[in-house]
């Protein structure tokens, strides 16, 4: 797995790379896992930087 970060206008972007099998483990039953991954992320952000939004990206290259 790899994650890296770009900053957009309007989001901090997180694109996190994992192997197709390991897809479903990421995202959790119904999303739990990846959104709990999103709260993580998004308490730990400076508090100067409240204006952007946080977007996760999980690429499973499939496509």
């Amino acid at each position: 797995m790899t994650i890296s970060q770009t900053d957009g206008g309007r989001y901090h972007q997180y694109i996190v790379n994992v192997h197709q099998a390991d897809v479903g483990r990421l995202i959790g039953r119904q999303g739990h896992v990846a959104a709990a991954l999103r709260t993580v992320v998004e308490g730990a952000r400076s508090r100067r930087s409240n204006s952007k939004k946080v977007r996760l990206l999980i690429n499973d290259h499939r496509h």
